[in-house]
């Protein structure tokens, strides 16, 4: 199932990547068109394209980044740890409801449906992420909301 997830997620990105990639090249050909020189003092036609390419390029790159570091996620760590670490997916009990997260180092927030069930990814610089990691089984802890204070329960983890 971690596998399945993961694969998701690269999809997700690299798809995000291809369509940026292409909308960033139209945009600095945009900017640097003659044809689109400005014609007066208040045409920003060509600045404000030259803008959003940079912008589009530094995307790019953070999105490159965010497939290296999903390649690099290696789902058996918390196996050979025997805690929760990067790349583990975690069951959690909270008021009496179960529910699967995958703990990754990116692109947390996403859910995932594999077969039947949904899984919440999220990221170990999230609250609940942070939390999480080298918890074993049947430990419990608390994350502060701006609403409460909740109280999880591990009930496995793989």
């Amino acid at each position: 199932m971690k596998s399945q997830i993961l694969n998701e997620l690269l999809t997700k990105v690299r798809n995000e990547l291809l369509i940026l990639e292409s909308s960033a090249k139209s945009s600095l050909q945009f900017a640097t068109d003659q044809e689109f020189k400005a014609e007066s003092k208040y045409d920003t036609r060509a600045l404000e394209a030259s803008y959003l390419a940079s912008a589009e390029a530094k995307r790019v790159e953070e999105l490159k980044l965010e497939i290296q570091i999903l390649e690099e996620v290696d789902l058996n760590a918390s196996k050979r740890l025997g805690e929760i670490s990067i790349g583990a997916l975690v069951e959690l009990s909270h008021n009496n409801q179960m529910r699967k997260y995958f703990l990754i180092p990116t692109a947390g927030g996403s859910m995932v449906k594999v077969g039947e069930e949904t899984v919440l990814v999220v990221s170990v610089f999230s609250p609940i992420g942070d939390s999480l990691m080298g918890l074993k089984i049947g430990e419990e802890f608390e994350v502060e909301t701006p609403k409460e204070t909740r109280s999880y329960k591990v009930i496995s983890f793989n």
